[in-house]
């Protein structure tokens, strides 16, 4: 298990995502897992540097947890902001052209496609947000 703790601000997403491409590169995850696992870091991490801590100070940490047996990476979004259940908002209806769609949520409905399990609890006055991902 590998953890980073970084200040809640965007300005740290690169930062986070070198954390994780470094180490899903050593366990030769294929670049296109890597992409999506990247696009996932700038929406989660995003969302929680610019919604989380409304005063605008706050951390948060991700984990990462490899299973090289199964092939499959874990990563963990960790902050202590108000509580937030991504998955609790109903997906956007994409059938409907973008004029018609109501703003918001499309990003995390990516990471759903995108990942292959997404789940978020509530602990301790702490959002955990995982996803993982075959690869």
């Amino acid at each position: 298990m590998k953890e980073l703790t970084v200040k809640a601000v965007v300005e740290n997403i690169p930062r986070v995502t070198a954390f994780l491409e470094e180490a899903l590169e050593q366990v030769d995850c294929p670049m296109k897992a890597i992409m999506q696992i990247g696009l996932a870091v700038d929406e989660l991490f995003g969302n929680i540097a610019n919604y989380a801590y409304p005063d605008g100070a706050g951390s948060a940490t991700v984990r990462l947890e490899i299973d090289e047996a199964a092939r499959e990476a874990s990563l963990t979004f960790i902050d202590e902001g108000v509580p937030y259940d991504p998955l609790a908002k109903e997906d956007p209806d994409v059938t409907l052209s973008a004029e018609e769609r109501q703003i918001g949520g499309l990003g995390i409905f990516l990471v759903k496609k995108t990942m292959d399990g997404m789940r978020y609890e509530r602990s301790n006055g702490k959002n955990f947000l995982t996803i993982t991902k075959k690869y």
